[in-house]
């Protein structure tokens, strides 16, 4: 079974800079013993970078949320904590996405990338209720046949309603939600 763990956006701004919160400190130890695991089966990981420019405030997220986090080459655009082991390491792959969900383009790259066999793709991250979501759709559209497990535990957004009420959309989705 071909398999890809992915880690949305497990960044020092997410957890504990410009927009951090309690529950993202949490999920650190649970993240990095899933990564280990999937790299020591022989499986890749995939991270993604909220990613941002100089400019922030100017554009329409910026307007919408006006807290600068997440600025290409800064401290808080980094993984958080012991993930930052992972960054050369030959089986993860990591994404710049300078939306909430990770482009079309950049979908197409890693399909080509990673093949289109992959039979199971296994989602942990913050912010629940934004990325999360945009990226569990993401891939749903681009891996139609694979089955996509959201790590409830390994995930967290800074309202724990909103949270709850993402999982239960990603389940009527199709999406299956462990953990919870």
């Amino acid at each position: 079974m071909k398999k890809l763990l992915v880690v949305i956006d497990y960044q020092k701004d997410f957890v504990n800079g410009a927009l951090g919160f309690e529950k993202a400190t949490t999920l650190e130890d649970g993240i990095y013993n899933k990564v280990n695991e999937y790299i020591k089966d022989g499986n890749k990981v995939l991270f993604t970078y909220d990613t941002h420019e100089e400019n922030y405030l100017e554009s329409r997220e910026g307007k919408n949320l006006p807290i600068v986090h997440c600025i290409k080459g800064t401290e808080g655009h980094n993984l958080y904590g012991r993930l930052k082991e992972f960054k050369e390491n030959k089986n993860t792959i990591h994404i710049n996405k300078y939306g909430f969900g990770i482009s079309p383009q950049d979908m197409s790259k890693i399909s080509k990338e990673l093949g289109e066999d992959i039979d199971l793709i296994e989602i942990v991250g913050v912010v629940t209720n934004i990325c999360v979501i945009s990226n569990f759709v993401m891939f749903q559209s681009q891996y139609r046949n694979a089955e996509i497990v959201v790590d409830a535990s390994l995930c967290a957004s800074f309202d724990e309603n909103l949270h709850l009420k993402t999982l239960e959309v990603i389940e009527g989705l199709q999406g299956v939600v462990i953990n919870k």
